[in-house]
């Protein structure tokens, strides 16, 4: 699957009232190769490539003879979610974590750094695109809680954020 084609999915969901929507590929052996959830009213995407030696891969409950499902009420994890004062930000998919644009370059934050909404925090590499994950908040950097180029799965919390 291509950006292209995932970006056909985002706008076909878009143009509907559902929430969730995941699609999955399969081979000529039935084995899955590919699949992505999207979520809507939340940052997320979730994409895997799946490759097994034989079909052991069960389909979602609700998979269709296509391999795609879609939900119209489910309920979407935010990307941020409030801990006492602070706000965790999680990783929107599965990838792996990179600090900075590149191995030379200072990270893009450091604990105590002050960063805006919309700031860039981290990069997460998944199917050899580069995913910028930015701050839904203002605030201080309180922790960074992976190391560069730890592998990251979907939901774990990245940085802790102190939005006083």
């Amino acid at each position: 699957m291509e950006v292209r084609d995932v970006k056909r999915l985002i706008d076909a969901m878009a143009a509907t009232d559902l929430s969730e929507l995941e699609y999955e590929q399969r081979d000529g052996d039935g084995t899955a190769v590919f699949r992505i959830t999207l979520r809507k009213g939340s940052s997320a995407v979730a994409a895997s490539h799946v490759a097994t030696a034989a079909p052991t891969v069960a389909a979602p409950p609700a998979a269709t003879e296509s391999g795609a499902s879609a939900s119209g009420s489910g309920t979407a994890a935010a990307p941020a979610t409030q801990r006492d004062h602070l706000v965790d930000v999680a990783a929107p998919i599965v990838g792996t974590f990179y600090a900075s644009a590149a191995p030379d370059v200072a990270p893009y934050v450091k604990v105590g750094d002050r960063v805006k909404a919309g700031a860039i925090l981290c990069i997460i590499e998944a199917m050899k695109l580069m995913n910028e994950i930015e701050s839904e908040v203002a605030g201080t950097i309180v922790e960074v809680l992976v190391d560069n180029e730890d592998p990251v799965e979907y939901g774990q919390v990245l940085f802790r954020i102190d939005p006083g």
